[in-house]
């Protein structure tokens, strides 16, 4: 698959906005990113699971920061973020991970992460 229907994908599967501030995506005005929800330099895998669509504007600012830190940071900013869909990539990607095997190092972050997200 390459990126254009990688991002196709995420499009239909998550719904064409920002998943950190619901701005609408598109292939003109902004065009959507793709954005690792669990950071490789945290284990995460580049499968279609563990990407989101994001807008160029989230995706540069959050860095590598946790899906829970900057989800509470894009609040704070006046941002609406997409909770229900990080939870349930985020679930989508432990499944994936039981699924496949492997990913050592982003399990027990996957796990923190979604203990700390149903809580807010």
């Amino acid at each position: 698959m390459n990126r254009r229907e990688r991002m196709a994908a995420i499009l239909e599967r998550d719904g064409p906005y920002c998943v950190w501030c619901s701005a609408p995506l598109d292939a003109t005005l902004n065009t959507p990113t793709t954005e690792h929800l669990v950071p490789r330099i945290k284990g995460g895998p580049s499968w279609i699971e563990n990407e989101l669509a994001a807008c160029k504007r989230c995706n540069n600012s959050r860095g590598h920061q946790s899906p829970a830190g900057w989800l509470q940071d894009c609040i704070g900013m006046g941002r609406t973020p997409r909770t229900d869909t990080v939870i349930a990539s985020l679930e989508r990607l432990q499944t994936a991970i039981i699924e496949r095997g492997g990913q050592r190092r982003a399990r027990p972050y996957i796990h923190s992460q979604l203990r700390r997200l149903r809580k807010m």
